[in-house]
């Protein structure tokens, strides 16, 4: 399984630095080979641990994003992201490179990396607390699924879609993109509304979840929402 995570990888890698390299017409382009390393490392790193620490779960996460059991919302939503994730890509390479509509400051630019470095080690982080992370909302009798309520997942019920929202956020800024924000917004939005048809399934189908979710009533952000 580690080897198939590995070449899985790389070829996302592979894809998202051919759209960014090719839309921003310049193979050479460094913010996009900085943010390449950086996710590409920390995604090893996190197949690597997966599959020392919990194979199961890199079982999980290595299937088809679609399954029979799925819900239908959630294919709905899934055929949606997908697509907007890979134009997003192709504008920010358009937007920071090519044309250069607008241009983000250095610090900006660091602040990108950060946030893009935060948002995976809090996938990282649920993967580690949440052995139910599964790409796809369903239930998982066949683990034996149970509600998580320690950890991340004391303070927020949905602490991997907060970090996939730093991750959108931080993408952009890190290659220099402001326009690229407006798909950060669209994606994240998305995810927000994937959080609560998961929660509707969850709440209907998973013993105690409904009291969780009285006991942290926070979805992604503390405080807000």
């Amino acid at each position: 399984m580690l080897i198939r995570a590995i070449i899985q990888t790389v070829v996302m890698q592979a894809v998202i630095g051919a759209l960014l390299l090719g839309a921003g017409g310049d193979w050479l382009w460094p913010q996009a080979w900085a943010f390449l390393g950086e996710t590409g490392v920390l995604s090893l790193c996190i197949s690597v641990w997966l599959a020392r620490r919990d194979p199961e779960l890199l079982k999980a996460r290595l299937t088809s994003p679609f399954e029979a059991n799925q819900r239908v919302f959630d294919r709905a939503v899934i055929i949606v992201i997908g697509p907007l994730y890979l134009a997003w890509l192709v504008v920010i390479g358009l937007d920071a490179e090519r044309f250069q509509w607008s241009a983000a400051p250095l610090a900006a630019q660091i602040l990108g990396a950060a946030l893009v470095g935060l948002g995976m080690v809090l996938g990282w982080e649920s993967f580690r607390q949440n052995s139910f992370a599964a790409p796809q909302v369903r239930i998982q009798a066949e683990r034996g699924q149970h509600v998580i309520d320690t950890g991340l997942y004391r303070y927020i019920r949905h602490p991997m879609y907060a970090g996939a929202a730093l991750y959108f956020i931080g993408a952009p800024l890190v290659m220099g993109s402001l326009w690229g924000l407006i798909g950060s917004a669209a994606l994240t939005f998305g995810i927000a509304v994937r959080a609560l048809g998961e929660e509707a399934v969850l709440k209907a189908d998973l013993p105690g979840y409904a009291d969780y979710m009285v006991k942290t009533p926070w979805r992604i952000v503390p405080g807000i929402w």
